[in-house]
This record gives C-alpha cells, structure tokens and sequence, in this order.
C-alpha cells in the first residue's frame, strides 16, 4: 500500500497563495464554439498541452482555464479545471459557482464529480446525497473516483447519523461491485466503511466481520485496525483490543493512510490520528 508523501504539504503551502489569485486571459483566436471539433481543439491548446504540462499550484494554470473559457464559455471542463486548484487549497466559495457551471453545462459528466465534492470536501452531505440520487437516473450504476454511487450516499448517510440508510447504501454498493455472479473484487474501503456502520448499530460480529476482510486486503489499514479494537473493548475483551490499536498505531507512525487519493487535502469520514489511538490505549489501561 502507498505511503503518504512527507514533502506533500510543505510544496502545497508554498503554491496555495499564487493558485488561489486570479490570473490574466490570455489571448485566444475567434471560432465557432458549437462545433465539438472545434471545442477539441481548443481543450487540446489549453488543457492538454497546456495547464496540464505545469502544475496546478501554478497562476498559469488558471490562465489557461481562462483563456479556454474566453474562447468557448459553453465548455464544463474549462470550468471544472479552473475550480480544481481551488478546492484543493479549500476556497469553496470560489470553486462551486465554477462546479455548478460545468455541472449545468455537461452534467452526465460533471453532477457526481460534484456529489464527491460534497462529500468529502465541503462536507454538505444532504446535497451530496441529492446530487448522487439525481446522476443515479442518468448513469445507472455509473462510478465516480473508483467507487459507486452508493458508496458516496453510504458516507454521507454515515456521517449524518442515520445508520439504518447507511447500512443499506453499502450494502447496495457492495452487490454492485460482486456483479451478477458475485465474483467482482471488493474495495477494502467499501468493507471498512460497512464494518463502521455495523459497529454504530452495535452489531459487533457482522462489524469484526467486514473490518477482518478489510484487513486481508489491506494489512494496514489504520481505521480498520483502530474501528474493530473498539468493536473487541466492546464485547470486552480488552487484550485483543489493544493488539488492533496498536497496529493502528504502528501503520500511522508508518505513514499508511486509508489510500483515497484526495486524503492529502481533506479527512474522509472515520478518519483518524493517532491522538484517537493514544487515547483509546489510554482508556484500556484505565
């Protein structure tokens, strides 16, 4: 499993104040934006060779999402890329006006994308959850950053407190990944987040059940080991309990994470530190 990267956030601070400013349009040529060659043409200018050749946290990033926008301002993506920077430096309020306008323009492509936002940065849940249902119509069965719909309605249900729904977005997104024949590989997160629910609602075997598949698949995994020592002091049997916190302890110290991409610049539901850890193994020892 992929370690986090320990000079991550020192290269963020250093290009979050430059990002976050709006930079200068440059110049772009005149062209008839209702022809989807033409669009290509000007994504592959701008984007591809452009903004994607440099670094988000540089300000010539966002020129040429504008520049591509002043060119054709009926394109979502230019409008997507320009938020991008800006959700990762945590400028919402700059960023979901741009989410909305691409989402308005092309949202078979952009309304989950958005859903995820929600979710997992902004934290609006109850939209989230919306923007999941309404995608849902449009692209059944569809996924968004490795995982299904259902996975994101399942956090989101989580973190709202309403346990009951959650178990049964799991649960959904979980028959959706074994397929029709019940042979598809599950996520280890879709395991550690059902195992969670199951804990909430105090059903500690079904819990241990899905957090111990979790760890066949990732070792590792700190909220996995930290979630099924709680489920162990539970059902008091503080020894085991102890041994998972301090694999918990032993994996963060390490570096491992719940290895979601976006964990670098936001906390994912149950995520924790190893204060949770200290202080859980402080409460074992009484």
């Amino acid at each position: 499993m992929a370690k986090s990267w320990p000079l991550f956030l020192s290269l963020l601070a250093v290009g979050r104040l430059g990002q976050c400013q709006g930079p200068a349009t440059l110049k772009v040529p005149a062209g008839d934006c209702s022809s989807k060659a033409y669009q290509d043409t000007l994504v592959a200018r701008y984007l591809d060779r452009g903004a994607h050749r440099i670094s988000y946290l540089s300000p010539q990033w966002g020129q040429y999402c504008d520049s591509l926008i002043a060119a054709c301002p009926n394109i979502a993506q230019a409008y997507q890329q320009k938020a991008m920077p800006l959700i990762k430096c945590g400028d919402y309020a700059q960023a979901f006006p741009l989410v909305d306008k691409a989402v308005e323009l092309d949202a078979n492509r952009w309304l989950a994308y958005r859903g995820f936002l929600k979710c997992i940065f902004s934290k609006d849940y109850t939209g989230a959850i919306l923007d999941f249902q309404r995608v849902a119509k449009l692209k059944p069965n569809g996924r968004e950053m490795d995982h299904t719909y259902p996975f994101f309605e399942g956090a989101c249900e989580l973190e709202l407190g309403h346990y009951k729904l959650a178990e049964t977005a799991f649960a959904q997104d979980i028959a959706l990944q074994r397929g029709g024949d019940g042979s598809g590989q599950l996520h280890f997160n879709s395991l550690f987040y059902a195992g969670v629910v199951a804990a909430r609602l105090k059903q500690y075997p079904q819990a241990q059940a899905y957090l111990l598949q979790c760890l066949k698949a990732y070792p590792q995994h700190p909220e996995a080991n930290y979630y099924l020592a709680l489920t162990y002091q539970a059902l008091g049997q503080p020894a085991v309990a102890r041994q998972y916190l301090e694999a918990a302890q032993r994996a963060l110290i390490g570096g491992y994470r719940l290895n979601e991409d976006n964990i670098f610049y936001t906390n994912y539901p149950g995520q924790i530190t190893e204060y949770e850890v200290t202080q859980a193994l402080k409460d074992l020892r009484g």
